[in-house]
């Protein structure tokens, strides 16, 4: 038996707990901007992935218009963090709704660290980072997509593995359905099959 839901029946903001309940475990972009004024602002957002690979474009979506996507309007580029579990008290603090005037930076107490292709700052904390140009901007809804081409990365290189990131030293966080966060568990590796491997009988191991 299922239960069934219609976005027409239910009040937006309850379908939206339900579509964030099920769409999940959702990668985290740790966005860091820098406003027309100078400040410095970080906000994670959980609406978060690869848009191209050439070129390579990651893309994020606000919900409403937030600090975040006034300044990278304004100034035109943008960092995306990584949010490692070790820093899983900070990235919350910085999804407070302080005003523009104010850093999440210093609310939080994170360091920046400067960019070597873009004005915003990063998080020395976080493992890794993406500076980003802004691409573009889309309004669908109540809700603005962002995509950003990637002009840089860098990772720690207590992370990397032969110039691969570990997931196991990343140890990403991620979001979930109302207040819950997700970490990193059993990792799984399985190849994918070629067609031209494809067996007589598919057979899937029992688990």
């Amino acid at each position: 038996m299922r239960t069934d839901f219609d976005p027409r029946d239910l009040a937006r903001r309850d379908f939206y707990r339900l579509l964030n309940s099920l769409v999940v475990p959702r990668p985290i972009a740790w966005v860091s901007s820098r406003s027309a004024a100078g400040v410095d602002n970080l906000a994670p957002h959980s609406f978060f992935t690869v848009a191209s690979v050439s070129p390579p474009i990651v893309q994020f979506t606000s919900v409403g218009v937030k600090d975040t996507v006034r300044n990278i309007i304004e100034t035109g580029d943008f960092v995306v963090n990584f949010t490692p579990e070790s820093l899983f008290e900070e990235v919350n603090a910085t999804g407070t709704d302080f005003g523009p005037a104010e850093s999440e930076f210093d609310r939080a107490g994170l360091t920046r660290e400067p960019s070597l292709t873009v004005s915003s700052m990063r998080v020395a904390e976080s493992p890794a980072a993406i500076e980003c140009r802004l691409h573009s901007t889309l309004e669908l809804g109540d809700c603005t997509l962002v995509f950003g081409e990637v002009t840089h990365v860098a990772v720690s290189s207590a992370v990397l593995n032969g110039g691969h990131p570990l997931i196991e030293k990343l140890r990403p966080l991620s979001r979930l359905g109302l207040d819950e966060w997700g970490t990193i568990g059993v990792v799984k590796e399985i190849k994918r099959i070629r067609a031209s491997d494809w067996p007589r009988e598919f057979r899937p191991r029992e688990h």
